[in-house]
């Protein structure tokens, strides 16, 4: 068996630079080469997860199929390489601490006393490589997350620095992203603060092996041959990542700095092919060229941050250009829409996608846009709490179930069309408790859903504790709501649909999180095909 590689991304100077962008960039050239890649993300934050995180602070919380709740970047791996993560693909501080305290409490330890080093290291370390011993990678990147000379990253960097003293000569390696900030003042590109970054990543006993430098503006020769000789990389190893004007170039830009040639000659792996990037090239040319141009509105209560509908703004990237359509996002914040400016909120929408959230703050604005786009027939979807949101409204308004609501909302409503579902009863502990992961769904013969999938029986991903009450399935039924998608194992609606609208649906699960560039999900891009013909009519 082949020994796995592993590559190690670190980033200095700032935070959100995009190492994980660059990781998904080089993941997918390599995979392009016919290298079996995978990425995952260490992050230095001490909750176990971000599955508690408000979205403002982390932006969204990503779901894997196994259930895990992970940082937003597994989303961009999924994305970009078109291959499922797991719970082994993200790990955080807070869970590698519990497991070692944990073994600690279970006298594991013989009696030692626990430390940073070796311990914590050690099960950084064993984590690190738990992809790569499954023998299904001949590559694994690392993104590190933080910035280099945190006091909460130093534990990761003196993991990967032991790990590469371990591994060995070309078996694993260091690229480090950085900022050269450009000062108008001065009118020039500046690298002193790399300097500083890679000398404070030295101090740590670890060599960058290929810089990769964030800028605004073309890196000329002399800046490059300077960086490389003050930070210690070889000429070729220093590579521009200038601003792309979607984060889908970064592959093509990387390809023409040569980063995945120039990681393939450290690891001291063969080139094989040159990348296959047909159908990614196929994809971003009709992104670059829509035929059709829709606005489609993002009712939520996040709006503020883009990060918070992540893969729900790529998704609609992605459906875009499958149906060669620019899908301008209008967002438009729940919390601010009632009864008597819904019109004038939601005037020039083609579409209205009401979006996922927890809790009940905005939630009348969300039910009021609901009715809105159900009365004026405009196409619609509601994803999860957005579903509910359907569901409430129907319930409300067209079977006169006049103070219908979710149990999230209002404990004592006289109609829980939504409820807590009953394993969820008994629970005291938010973390990592909803319903998550992968669930199956079969959907009704002919329905909008079956029509859209092409197929009856589908599987999606869920992060949810409330669910349809099955107790008000017939009488919503009977006034013509048709739930279309059941759980074949609990019998809990998934989809609800209305027939007698152009475009009516809403999902319990995230169809979001399944969508990648080679792989839109089909949800969203008959949502957006549908928006194309409203607005042709």
């Amino acid at each position: 068996m082949n020994q796995t590689k592993y590559v190690f991304v670190t980033g200095g100077v700032s935070s959100s630079l995009g190492k994980g962008i660059i990781a998904a960039s080089l993941a997918k050239l390599l995979q392009a080469r016919g290298y079996r890649t995978t990425i995952q993300k260490f992050d230095p934050y001490i909750n176990v997860d971000p599955g508690t995180l408000n979205p403002y602070e982390h932006g969204e919380c990503f779901v894997t199929d196994d259930g895990a709740e992970t940082d937003l970047d597994l989303g961009h791996y999924e994305r970009f390489l078109n291959v499922p993560t797991s719970q082994a693909n993200n790990v955080t501080t807070g869970r590698v601490y519990l497991s070692v305290i944990e073994k600690e409490r279970r006298g594991e330890f013989l009696g030692k006393t626990v430390q940073v080093v070796p311990h914590i290291t050690n099960e950084i370390k064993e984590r690190m490589q738990l992809l790569g011993n499954t023998g299904n990678f001949d590559i694994v990147i690392t993104e590190i997350g933080g910035t280099v000379g945190d006091i909460e990253s130093l534990p990761y960097i003196e993991s990967v620095r032991q790990l590469v003293w371990e591994l060995g000569e070309s078996n694993a390696i260091v690229i480090h992203l950085t900022l050269i900030p450009y000062l108008a003042a001065a009118g020039e590109l500046k690298t002193k603060p790399t300097q500083h970054s890679v000398k404070t990543l030295m101090e740590s006993g670890i060599k960058a092996d290929i810089l990769v430098c964030r800028t605004e503006h073309e890196l000329s020769d002399e800046l490059r041959s300077k960086l490389a000789l003050f930070c210690n990389v070889k000429r070729e190893a220093v590579i521009q990542s200038i601003d792309a004007s979607t984060i889908y170039e970064v592959p093509n830009l990387m390809l023409e700095e040569g980063l995945d040639v120039v990681a393939l000659r450290e690891l001291n792996l063969p080139p094989k092919s040159i990348p296959d990037l047909k159908n990614w090239n196929v994809f971003l040319h009709r992104l670059k060229n829509p035929k059709h141009v829709v606005n489609i509105g993002l009712v939520g209560k996040y709006v503020e941050l883009q990060d918070s509908y992540k893969s729900i703004l790529e998704a609609f990237i992605h459906a875009g250009a499958a149906n060669e359509t620019k899908v301008n996002i209008v967002s438009v914040h729940s919390e601010h829409v009632d009864s008597h400016n819904v019109a004038t909120k939601l005037a020039g929408l083609d579409g209205i996608l009401v979006a996922p959230g927890f809790g009940e703050r905005g939630i009348e604005g969300k039910i009021e846009t609901v009715r809105y786009a159900r009365e004026k027939k405009i196409p619609f979807l509601g994803i999860c709490l957005g579903m509910q949101m359907a569901v409430i409204e129907f319930a409300r308004n067209v079977a006169g179930l006049k103070d219908a609501n979710s149990t999230e909302m209002n404990r004592g409503t006289a109609f829980p069309v939504i409820d807590l579902m009953e394993e969820q009863k008994t629970i005291t502990e938010k973390g990592g408790t909803m319903r998550l992961g992968a669930w199956k769904c079969e959907l009704k013969e002919n329905s909008l859903a079956a029509k859209i999938y092409k197929t009856t029986a589908i599987s999606e991903r869920h992060r949810h504790r409330y669910e349809f009450n099955g107790d008000y399935q017939e009488v919503l039924q009977q006034h013509g709501l048709v739930t279309s998608g059941v759980n074949p194992d609990t019998n809990l609606v998934e989809i609800i649909e209305l027939p007698e609208h152009p475009f009516f649906i809403g999902v319990q699960y995230h169809p979001e999180y399944k969508s990648t560039v080679s792989n839109p999900h089909p949800l969203f891009v008959a949502f957006v095909e549908a928006t194309v013909k409203a607005k042709q009519k």
